[in-house]
C-alpha cells in the first residue's frame, strides 16, 4: 500500500535501517558486516552511508580514498534530487552510497524544507532510492545516532528498522528515541516494521543484564519477541583490527586462520604476523548468526504482509 501521500514504493519492500539514538552500538559493523555476508550468500546488496562520520567507509576500507565523496553525492540528491551513482563492488555484489560530513548541510537543508512540507523532507531519501532499489534484493541503511533529519529521512525510505542496543543505561534510553522517531514517520510510512532488537558489545554469559535488557525492550515495544536471539560480542582486539585494516570481520578471521602457525615461524619457514586477534573467529560466528537471523525475520515478515 502506499503512503498516504501517494509515493509509490513498488520495489522498495526490502529496505532496513539499522537505527539507535544512542551512539556507540556497533551499528556501521552490522550494516557492513550483515550487507557484506549477505553479498557472499549471493543477494544484490546496496548500503547506504547516512552518517556525516562516515566510519562505513573505514569498516570497508574505501574511506579517504580518490572515490570516497565524503557524502557529497547522496547530499545532493537528498537535497536536488540528483540521481545516484552508488560505488560499485566494493566488495563482490555489493555497492555503497557513501556517507561523510557533506550530510552535515545536507541535514540543515532537510530541516529547512521540512519547515515548508514535513513529508517531503521525510521522503527525501525514499525518493532518491526510487530508482535503484529495483536493482538489489535488500539495501541497507547505517542511521546516525543524534542527526534527527538524517534519521528521520532514513525511516521515512525503510520498510524494516533493525535495532541494535547495548545492555547499558544509555544504550536501552536510545530504544525509546528509536521508538520516537518510528512515530515521527508513520504518517509517510505507515506499513514501517521493526524488525528486531540486535544486542551487541556484550558478554554472553551476562545472563542477569540480558534479563534487565529484555525487560527494557518489552517495556518500550510491548514484548521481547523482537530480541534476536542471536547476540554480538565485546571483543576489542578484532573490532580494531578489522577497522584499522578496512576489513570485514568474516575477512579477518580468513586472515588470522591464514597466519603461519608459531611452529612455522619458529622454524623459520615463515614470517610472524604481527597483532593477529584469535578472538575473530568468536565474532564472525556471533555476526554470521545474526545475519541467518535477519533473514529469517525478513522471510517470516514478507509472508506475514502477503496473507
Amino acid at each position: 500500500m502506499a503512503a498516504p501521500t501517494g509515493f509509490d514504493r513498488t520495489g522498495m519492500e526490502r529496505i532496513c535501517g539499522f537505527v539507535n539514538g544512542k551512539g556507540g552500538v556497533l551499528k556501521t559493523t552490522l550494516t557492513a558486516n550483515i550487507g557484506a555476508l549477505l553479498a557472499s550468500f549471493g543477494w544484490k546488496v546496496l548500503l547506504v552511508d547516512m552518517d556525516p562520520q562516515g566510519n562505513l567507509g573505514l569498516d570497508l576500507g574505501y574511506r579517504h580514498e580518490p572515490q570516497d565523496d565524503d557524502g557529497s553525492a547522496l547530499a545532493q540528491s537528498l537535497l536536488f534530487g540528483v540521481p545516484l551513482a552508488p560505488l560499485k563492488d566494493v566488495r563482490a555484489n555489493l555497492d555503497v552510497v557513501p556517507g561523510g560530513g557533506e550530510l552535515d548541510q545536507a541535514a540543515a537543508g532537510l530541516i529547512s524544507m521540512g519547515s515548508r512540507d514535513s513529508s517531503k523532507s521525510k521522503l527525501a531519501l525514499a525518493r532518491s532510492l526510487f530508482p535503484v532499489a529495483a536493482d538489489y534484493d535488500v539495501i541497507l541503511i547505517d542511521c546516525p545516532p543524534g542527526n534527527e533529519p538524517l534519521q528521520v529521512a532514513a525511516l521515512g525510505a525503510a520498510s524494516y528498522v533493525v535495532v541494535p542496543t547495548k545492555t547499558d543505561k544509555a544504550g536501552r534510553e536510545g530504544l525509546v528515541g528509536v521508538a520516537k522517531r518510528l512515530d515521527a514517520v508513520l504518517d509517510v510510512n505507515p506499513n514501517l516494521d521493526l524488525l528486531g532488537v540486535i544486542i551487541t558489545a556484550t558478554s554472553p554469559t551476562a545472563t542477569n543484564v540480558h534479563r534487565t535488557t529484555r525487560e527494557a525492550i518489552t517495556e518500550t515495544f510491548g514484548d521481547d519477541s523482537v530480541l534476536f536471539k542471536g547476540m554480538v560480542r565485546h571483543a576489542e582486539a578484532p573490532a580494531q583490527a578489522a577497522r584499522d585494516r578496512g576489513v570485514l570481520v568474516h575477512e579477518l578471521e580468513e586472515q588470522v586462520k591464514a597466519a603461519p602457525k608459531w611452529w612455522e615461524v619458529r622454524k623459520g619457514t615463515a614470517q610472524a604476523v604481527q597483532n593477529q586477534p584469535r578472538s575473530a573467529a568468536n565474532v564472525a560466528e556471533d555476526l554470521y548468526q545474526v545475519t541467518h537471523e535477519l533473514v529469517a525475520r525478513l522471510e517470516a515478515a514478507e509472508k506475514r504482509n502477503a496473507s
